[in-house]
């Protein structure tokens, strides 16, 4: 891709890049991969075709090899007798077998008729098959060895005399295996030879066993030639066609597409002129004035920007209407969050005038105003209470029940009744007139300063945490009653915590646990308890800030989809020189 943008580019530049050029270079890239896959694909078909044919013309001639040595002479006769020479030679022997003393071994046969007569049959057939070369031979299995018995090759340095033995490869052993049966393929490459198409017949005894193989070797040299001038001459056709092809669609690719295109693009830039200079011209994509008739998604494309620029005229008012509402909507946003901290106690220490308790509270709403929310308040001298909640749902409808919950909550509680009458009552006055169905979850708890004696009620919110003096903070599993708001009649129950000095509690909402980080795991309850148990001695302040840094640590960039509301008490005892 080029460094430079379309208006910094040259003239010559454009054309090169344009998109006529790449739409060239890309029908003509296509085309070669095509033709390349063609004549691999045509070549590949051209040499099977043409292999199997020899095969078939080598297979064909080592048959009628054997039919002959069948009716004529005892091929395995002299089979037997080679092959007793050679099993019957040490292997110092063998592997002398190009001296003088190893031939003269095997030069009885020159005077054994039968074995002459083999010789003359296949050298007929070789030279009237104009192959290279039609031979017998027999397999020693257990050295892998082929060795020679007749090969009418006049050429010194190419026959292969009687005895004479090579060392055959595994895959080429799997050529003669049994399993084959009479059809013995062969494609075979040496510095002497070059490549030849062998194939060959079994020669059996009269008791039916195999001793041996009449095989024919033809050359493929003419076979690669004339492979090769097919693929020269296909590609060269090829590579015509698909230089013709891509100039006569790059042609009509130019009248029909980027022409237009062209077209559009200049009223564009005419238009956006325009727009800038406050000029009124509101007509420069109308069929009138691109006059662009291809009767395609080009054409259509027009007709969409002629639209679009008559429905930008109408939207750019309403847009500006829709900026000053939104600015509205967030100022009135801003004052909804101020109107819900100011209900939530903010102000610490919160009671400087007692000293037989300390307690802190934080909530950071995911949103400009949240649904958790948090209460402490002085029932009366002797008694102090504690909410926390949760509001099912999130932004302004959950703000306002809560406000709702949280009035109903105070009064019930400020009226001295049990935390459990509290909760009961709580959800009675909302169930009346719920239509919106949400529900909230609550701890309530109410602290007898004097003695320590902590009542407390659940209705579905999380375990609250304890941490006794010189001990760890843990999760305190009380019974959950139901959510508030949920079914009208519910009942709850109360349970008691004996606080003594150095005690403290520590309350919380689901969006601490739950918080989540950018590969989707949640901080959950261990990770807040190690936190709490770092600031094992720290004032409930210090304790808040430390589990709010664990939090944002592991969540790090991740976006934040619940509130994080959080209460922490600890429980100092009643003041010096009071009975408690």
């Amino acid at each position: 891709m080029p460094e430079k943008s379309v208006r910094e580019m040259s003239r010559w530049e454009r054309r090169r890049y344009s998109l006529a050029a790449r739409t060239f270079h890309a029908v003509t890239a296509m085309a070669i991969v095509l033709s390349v896959v063609a004549i691999l694909i045509s070549g590949w078909m051209y040499y099977r075709t043409v292999t199997n044919q020899y095969i078939q013309n080598a297979y064909n001639i080592s048959a009628e090899a054997s039919s002959i040595l069948r009716e004529t002479t005892d091929a395995a006769d002299s089979v037997e007798k080679v092959m007793s020479k050679y099993y019957a030679m040490s292997q110092e022997d063998l592997d002398g077998q190009d001296t003088a003393a190893y031939q003269d071994k095997f030069r009885f046969l020159r005077f054994d008729e039968n074995y002459q007569q083999i010789l003359s049959v296949l050298k007929f057939l070789k030279m009237n098959n104009n192959v290279e070369d039609v031979y017998l031979l027999a397999l020693d299995r257990e050295r892998q060895r082929a060795v020679y018995v007749a090969d009418p090759e006049e050429r010194s340095d190419l026959r292969c005399p009687p005895g004479r033995w090579v060392t055959l490869k595994e895959d080429y052993m799997e050529v003669f295996s049994p399993k084959k049966g009479d059809y013995i393929p062969r494609f075979t490459t040496n510095n002497q030879y070059g490549w030849m198409c062998t194939s060959g017949v079994p020669v059996r005894d009269k008791g039916g066993n195999t001793v041996g193989y009449i095989l024919t070797d033809i050359s493929v040299i003419g076979l690669i030639r004339s492979i090769l001038l097919y693929l020269l001459q296909f590609a060269l056709l090829l590579a015509l066609l698909a230089f013709v092809l891509s100039y006569f669609f790059v042609r009509h690719f130019k009248k029909t597409l980027v022409a237009p295109i062209n077209l559009i693009a200049e009223a564009a830039e005419t238009y956006v002129k325009d727009r800038r200079r406050g000029a009124e011209v509101s007509d420069h994509f109308s069929r009138q004035v691109l006059n662009i008739k291809t009767g395609d998604e080009v054409e259509n494309l027009s007709l969409v920007m002629a639209d679009m620029e008559k429905d930008l005229n109408e939207f750019e008012d309403n847009l500006t209407r829709a900026v000053a509402e939104k600015e509205r909507v967030s100022t009135e946003l801003n004052m909804a969050t101020q109107i819900q901290e100011g209900m939530l106690p903010n102000i610490y220490p919160a009671f400087p005038e007692r000293h037989e308790f300390d307690i802190y509270a934080t909530m950071e709403p995911a949103r400009e105003v949240g649904g958790d929310f948090y209460d402490f308040f002085l029932v009366d001298d002797d008694h102090l209470g504690m909410v926390m909640a949760d509001v099912s749902g999130k932004g302004v409808p959950a703000a306002l029940f809560m406000m709702a919950s949280k009035i109903i909550l105070a009064n019930n509680a400020l009226m001295g009744k049990s935390p459990a009458q509290i909760l009961a009552d709580t959800n009675a006055a909302i169930c009346s007139n719920n239509r919106m169905e949400m529900f909230v979850t609550v701890w309530l708890g109410i602290l007898e300063i004097s003695t320590g004696k902590l009542t407390a009620a659940n209705a579905g919110h999380e375990f609250p945490v304890l941490r006794r003096a010189g001990g760890g903070f843990e999760l305190y599993r009380d019974k959950h009653g139901f959510v508030i708001g949920g079914l009208e009649g519910m009942k709850y129950q109360e349970y008691e915590i004996q606080l003594s000095p150095g005690d403290k509690v520590f309350v919380y909402t689901d969006g601490v646990p739950e918080a989540t980080d950018g590969e989707n795991r949640m901080f959950g309850t261990d990770r807040m308890l190690d936190a709490l148990n770092a600031s094992l001695e720290s004032p409930p302040e210090a304790v808040l800030y430390a589990v709010h840094q664990a939090v944002n640590e592991f969540v790090q960039e991740a976006p934040q989809f619940d509130d994080l509301t959080m209460l922490c008490m600890e429980y100092l005892g009643p003041n010096p020189g009071e009975n408690p």
